[in-house]
């Protein structure tokens, strides 16, 4: 779907921050309130704007440390339904965040969360190894994340000026 100038700003501006104000957001784009609501109202029936989310740092808040692995996941397509039937297969699993058609040595990529290392292998042996269209899989856990959707999770705040005295 072709999306007019206005459209494509207010989008743009609302995956940057989903929590700015519709009216910041109509003097951001320069359109009236209705303008906006009609804008957004279409994005949404259209299936443009998905979903408002929030970006957690999980590792800065105690008793909620988990791990994430990211899965590559080698499949045998099915006549007539490609990877479609698999990758549905994979993401209705509670365990899964993610699910990517990739291109190069494997088909997918999983992404999965657990409480410990263990949980995630107990999945990937248990339900991913166990799909009959899955041939192979191998598991990268993701140590510490430095930016996620366009956050960037910590900076070094230090002041990197040159001191320059008389």
């Amino acid at each position: 779907m072709k999306l007019t100038q206005k459209e494509l700003e207010v989008a743009g501006l609302l995956e940057m921050d989903s929590r700015i104000s519709n009216e910041d957001l109509a003097k951001m784009v320069s359109i009236s309130m209705e303008e906006l609501t009609e804008i957004i109202t279409k994005l949404e029936k259209e299936k443009i704007l998905v979903k408002y989310t929030s970006v957690i740092n999980w590792s800065r808040v105690e008793g909620h440390e988990g791990v994430t692995a990211m899965i590559d996941v080698k499949v045998t397509p099915k006549r007539g339904v490609g990877f479609n039937e698999v990758a549905q297969r994979i993401y209705r699993f509670k365990e899964v965040k993610s699910v990517y058609l990739m291109s190069g040595a494997y088909d997918l990529s999983v992404i999965i969360e657990g409480r410990s290392m263990n949980e995630v292998a107990h999945f990937v042996s248990e339900k991913l190894s166990t799909l009959d269209s899955v041939l192979s899989t191998t598991t990268h856990f993701i140590l510490k994340k430095y930016k996620h959707d366009g956050t960037i999770f910590e900076q070094n705040d230090e002041d990197r000026r040159i001191v320059v005295s008389p």
